[in-house]
C-alpha cells in the first residue's frame, strides 16, 4: 500500500477524552473537573454495582439520555479498569473538582456582605492564583476563573485525549454521554492530542489521496492487530467528485439538526456544523462531507451545546475552515467557559469572539450576532448567540435554541437588524431539566421542583410566532430538532405524532402557511436558491419528511 490511497468515506474519527466522548465540557478545565467527578465517576460507581439495571435501563425508550452505560454484554471488569485509570489519570481533575466545591461552601458561610480580601487565605491551596473572589451587586457571594491560566496549568493535560477510528454502515450508536468507549475488535484507539497535525492529514485523505507510508508514519508503533485495522481504512477507489457552486444566487442547504451551509459563488458559511460523514446508503436522504466546500469562510458556533458544537464534526473540518465565530463568554464563570479558548487549544488557531449587535463584514456579506435568549435554565450564560447573515440585500436569521421569554429583545432590537427574509428557528419547546446538562457543576442541591421547572428548552408555537410578527418573513423553517437518525447519539430524542414540540411546530406551520408565508420542519435535507434581491426565491431541490 505504498502507492496513492484515500480514506474511506466511513471511517468515523471519534474524539475522545480517557475513553468518554469528548465535548466541550470536557476540555474546558473547570467544567471538566466537575464532570469527571460528578458523572463519570458516578455513572461508572453505578454500573459496576448494578450492571443489569444499566442494560434494563438502556432498552426503556423513557430513560433515554438518562446516566446508564449502554452495552451488549456485562463491561464492568473493563469499567473497574477504566476506573482506576481514571482515579489516576485525571487526579488532579478530581482534586480541582473538590477544591471547587470547598470553596463554593466557603464563600456561602462566610461571605456576608464584608470585603472579600481577608478570604483568600482560606481559598483552597490549588485554586490560589487561579481565582478572583467577587460578589454581584445584590451582595452574593462567587467567583470567577483566570481560566488562561488554568489552561496552562496541570489541570489541562493533552494526554487523556485519543481518538478512535472504526469503520461504520449505519447511525446506530449508544447515547455517548452516559457511555464510555471501550476496547473493541474492530476499533483502534490512538493516544494522540486534539492538536495533532495527523488529525488533519487523515481528514485530507478523504477527497485527496495521500501515500499510506506517510499517514502510517504518524501514527507510531501499533500492535499486529491493530496494523490491519490501520491498513483497511484505506481505499484505492477515488472519493466522489465535489462540484464547486459556481452560481448567481445564494445557495442554503441543509445538513439535519441545526447545520446549515450558505454559499454563493464567492463565500462559504456552516452554521453549527452536526454532519453525518459516513457515506453508506440510510433511510434518510442527506449531505455528507463530500457536499461541502474545498473551503469553510466561516463556521458559526451559536452556543457551547454537545449538538451544537460537534467535534467530531469539527476536528476532521479544521484543516479547510478559515474561521470561526463564537459568542463572547462571560468572563470565567463556571457554567459559562470560554468556547474561544477551548478551540485555541485543541489547534484551531482562527477564532472571533463577537458579542450581541457587533458584526464581521466581508465582500458583501454581513455576519452579525443577535441576542439568544433563555434555552440554559436560567444560567449567567453569555457564550449564546443567533447570527443574521445579510448578503447583499437578502436577510437570514439563524435562532437555534433561543427560547423568546420577552418578545420585546426583538422588538428593540429591531430598528438594528431591519426585516428577515428567512427564519431558522429551534422549537425544542420541551428540553431537558439543568441538572441533565449543568448538575455536575451544581454544589449545592437543587429541589425536584426547580430543577424540573428551569428547562433547556426552545420556543414553541406561540414565542415563535412573535419573530415573525417582528420580523415579517417570507419564509420561516423549523430546524434543531436533533430528529435525524445521525442525531440520536448525541441527543438521544425520538419524538412521536404526540411529542410536544412536534406538536407545536405542526401549529407554528400550519399559522405561517395560513398567513401566505412558506414554512417547513426540516429533516434530512434541503437545499433552496435565493436571488440576492429581496422576496425571490426558486426552490430547486426538496427531499423532507415532516
Amino acid at each position: 500500500m505504498n502507492n496513492l490511497v484515500y480514506l474511506k468515506p466511513n471511517v468515523v474519527i471519534e474524539p475522545l477524552i480517557q475513553r468518554w466522548y469528548a465535548w466541550s465540557h470536557l476540555i474546558s478545565p473547570g467544567t471538566a473537573a466537575m464532570n469527571v467527578s460528578k458523572r463519570h465517576m458516578r455513572i461508572m460507581n453505578s454500573y459496576i454495582e448494578n450492571p443489569r439495571l444499566h442494560k434494563e435501563a438502556t432498552k426503556n425508550p423513557k430513560m433515554l439520555g438518562g446516566p446508564f452505560s449502554d452495552y451488549a454484554e456485562n463491561r464492568d471488569t473493563d469499567i473497574k479498569e477504566l476506573l482506576k485509570n481514571t482515579l489516576i489519570d485525571q487526579k488532579k481533575l478530581i482534586e480541582l473538582s473538590f477544591a471547587i466545591k470547598k470553596l463554593t461552601v466557603m464563600l456561602q458561610e462566610e461571605a456576608k456582605g464584608q470585603s472579600l480580601e481577608s478570604l483568600y487565605e482560606k481559598v483552597p491551596e490549588i485554586l490560589k492564583g487561579y481565582v478572583e473572589l467577587i460578589y454581584d451587586l445584590n451582595g452574593n457571594p462567587s467567583f470567577r476563573f483566570y481560566e488562561y491560566l488554568l489552561y496552562q496549568s496541570e489541570f489541562y493535560d493533552d494526554r487523556t485525549q485519543s481518538i478512535a477510528l472504526w469503520l461504520t454502515n449505519n447511525d446506530s450508536r449508544p447515547f455517548v454521554l452516559s457511555t464510555p468507549r471501550l476496547n473493541e475488535e474492530d476499533v483502534i484507539h490512538l493516544n494522540i492530542p486534539f492538536s495533532s497535525p495527523f488529525i488533519d492529514e487523515l481528514s485530507k485523505m478523504k477527497r485527496v489521496p495521500g501515500e499510506y507510508d506517510k499517514i502510517r508514519e504518524l501514527v507510531g508503533s501499533l500492535t499486529a492487530e491493530e496494523e490491519i485495522l490501520f491498513r483497511n481504512l484505506f481505499t484505492d477507489a477515488p472519493s466522489a467528485l465535489y462540484k464547486k457552486y459556481e452560481g448567481d444566487s445564494i445557495r442554503m442547504r441543509y445538513f439535519g439538526h441545526a447545520c446549515i451551509l450558505i454559499e454563493t459563488k464567492e463565500i462559504s458559511i456552516l452554521i453549527d456544523p452536526l454532519i453525518s460523514y459516513y457515506g453508506y446508503q440510510s433511510s434518510v436522504e442527506h449531505f455528507s462531507d463530500f457536499d461541502l466546500p474545498e473551503v469553510i469562510d466561516y463556521v458559526l458556533i451559536t452556543h457551547n451545546h454537545q449538538d451544537h458544537i460537534l467535534l467530531e464534526t469539527l476536528l476532521p473540518l479544521r484543516h479547510k475552515i478559515k474561521k470561526i465565530i463564537v459568542p463572547r463568554s462571560g468572563g470565567g464563570h463556571l457554567q459559562d467557559p470560554s468556547v474561544k479558548l477551548m478551540f485555541e487549544n485543541i489547534g484551531f488557531n482562527n477564532i472571533i469572539e463577537i458579542g450581541e449587535f457587533s458584526s464581521v463584514k466581508f465582500l458583501d456579506c454581513e455576519i452579525k450576532g443577535i441576542p439568544f435568549m433563555g434555552e440554559h435554565s436560567d444560567l449567567d450564560i453569555k457564550s449564546k448567540m443567533c447570527y443574521q447573515v445579510k448578503i447583499s440585500d437578502f436577510s437570514l436569521l439563524f435562532v437555534a435554541d433561543s427560547r423568546i421569554i420577552e418578545k420585546k429583545v426583538y422588538e428593540r432590537s429591531k430598528p438594528f437588524i431591519g426585516d428577515i427574509d428567512v427564519i431558522f428557528l429551534g422549537m425544542e419547546c420541551d428540553g431537558a431539566p439543568l441538572t441533565w446538562l449543568y448538575g455536575p457543576l451544581v454544589v449545592n442541591e437543587i429541589s425536584r421542583e426547580h430543577d424540573r421547572s428551569r428547562r433547556l428548552s426552545g420556543s414553541d408555537c406561540n414565542k415563535g410566532m412573535s419573530l415573525v410578527d417582528i420580523f415579517n418573513p417570507s419564509e420561516v423553517y423549523v430546524y434543531a430538532m436533533g430528529q435525524e437518525p445521525w442525531c440520536e447519539f448525541i441527543s438521544s430524542i425520538k419524538y412521536t405524532d404526540e411529542s410536544n414540540p412536534i406538536i407545536q411546530s405542526d401549529a407554528l406551520v400550519k399559522e405561517c402557511i395560513s398567513r401566505g408565508i412558506i414554512a417547513e420542519r426540516l429533516y434530512g435535507e434541503k437545499e433552496i436558491l435565493y436571488n440576492k434581491t429581496k422576496n425571490s426565491k426558486k426552490e430547486i431541490e426538496s427531499q423532507v419528511e415532516n
